[in-house]
């Protein structure tokens, strides 16, 4: 299935010796990477394990032999390859000469050079709406941005469908499986990364039982901008405790495998002094992680449609996130000291922006676009610009466009 992310890589092949895919395990990277390269290592190959890894230790440059661009699979199980990667870009002086794929960032020195002006990189998260071909796409995020909108548009996507969605997650090898087992691939995913991934990625053995209550802690947090004394008082109620060092640790590990991608605070200028929240909210790289550890599936989904709501919140910030990717943009979340907020703020290289907010049903959808419209007042124009648009998106059918000038948009009818 074709992914948002391939001309992305395409382009930076065109334009750099090498490119790095990065991402959580299971998103595709290695489909992706094969599908643009003509010849291919993988260093997990079991049958050449040991050898790859002793070629490594003593000429790394043999590895790098083949076609053009050459796949490096899992590169971080040499470090050495990044370096003679670069040096071998370097030696060639010509563009997409190697494609390299990662599911972990190693630990810090272990490469003599960063890579920069000769690696490319890319992240790949899981699948959209739209690339599981739930969204119809009938409104693309580009279009609003340059003043082209036709929100003229209905989704099929029904709640139930939603619920199942999230749960299921955006994981490629999910998608065309039936209900049970694609459900059941989540729940793998959060196994394989409580009792292997974690420790494995900085080699420092972790407690499983407190790696799967630090999740549950956060699951139970998504969305929220909850700090790690909350985190910490949240997993003590179940009598074991954790410090915030231990806390800090465990997360940064998590990060390293891009389990959690938190969603930094925006600082925009203002018209009038008013103080900022700068932490960042709680999210996982795919809302599946979320009721895979809690052991929700679809119907516990809809049996609480508040914490449905927070599940919602993080499905459209992971899809809105890849969208925005895509046309080059980044993905805030803005909250001042008054309690204004806005879900999600896109914010493109070329200044233009975006404020949106998320509600899951249509009763939201007045206060939402009022937030919005009380956000715009605050900013100062002259510096900001004016918001390219303002959008409430919700999980109902229908996407119009409200008198007051905000979009209303179901995500079922997204696109990039």
């Amino acid at each position: 299935m074709p992914r948002l992310c391939d001309s992305g890589l395409q382009s930076a092949l065109r334009s750099s010796g090498a490119v790095l895919i990065e991402g959580a395990k299971w998103c595709g990277k290695t489909s992706t990477a094969i599908n643009a390269s003509k010849s291919v290592l993988f260093m997990q190959d079991p049958d050449n394990l040991a050898s790859n890894l002793t070629i490594a230790d003593t000429k790394p440059s043999l590895l790098l032999r083949g076609e053009t661009p050459r796949l490096i699979d899992e590169w971080q199980m040499a470090p050495i390859l990044w370096d003679a990667v670069r040096f071998e870009v370097d030696q060639r002086a010509e563009p997409g000469q190697f494609i390299l794929t990662g599911s972990a960032v190693p630990s810090d020195n272990v490469t003599v050079h960063t890579g920069t002006g000769r690696i490319a990189r890319i992240l790949l998260r899981p699948m959209t709406l739209f690339e599981s071909m739930e969204s119809n796409g009938s409104i693309s995020l580009k279009a609003l941005f340059n003043n082209k909108p036709d929100v003229a548009a209905i989704s099929d996507l029904t709640i139930e469908k939603i619920a199942f969605a999230l749960c299921r997650g955006g994981w490629p090898a999910s998608i065309n499986q039936n209900e049970t087992d694609a459900l059941r691939m989540a729940v793998n995913y959060v196994e394989a990364v409580i009792n292997n991934d974690v420790s494995q990625v900085d080699n420092v053995e972790k407690n499983p039982e407190r790696v799967r209550l630090l999740l549950r802690s956060l699951a139970r947090n998504l969305s929220t901008t909850a700090s790690y004394q909350t985190i910490m008082k949240d997993i003590e109620a179940t009598e074991i405790s954790l410090s915030e060092k231990t806390i800090g640790s465990y997360i940064n590990a998590l990060r390293r495998i891009f389990v959690i991608e938190d969603l930094p605070a925006w600082a925009p200028s203002l018209r009038s002094k008013t103080a900022i929240r700068t932490a960042a909210k709680r999210h996982f790289v795919d809302p599946s992680i979320a009721t895979a550890v809690l052991r929700i599936n679809p119907k516990g989904v809809l049996s609480d449609f508040q914490y449905f709501g927070f599940l919602f919140e993080a499905l459209c910030t992971r899809d809105i996130r890849v969208y925005a990717q895509a046309i080059d943009g980044d993905v805030f979340h803005y909250r001042d000291k008054t309690g204004l907020e806005a879900d999600l703020i896109v914010r493109l290289r070329d200044g233009r922006w975006a404020a949106m907010e998320v509600k899951l049903g249509n009763k939201q959808i007045d206060e939402a676009s009022e937030n919005l419209l009380k956000l715009k007042s605050k900013i100062d124009q002259d510096k900001m610009g004016e918001p390219s648009f303002l959008m409430v998106i919700t999980g109902g059918q229908y996407a119009y466009r409200r008198p007051d000038g905000v979009y209303v948009v179901p995500i079922g009818c997204l696109k990039h």
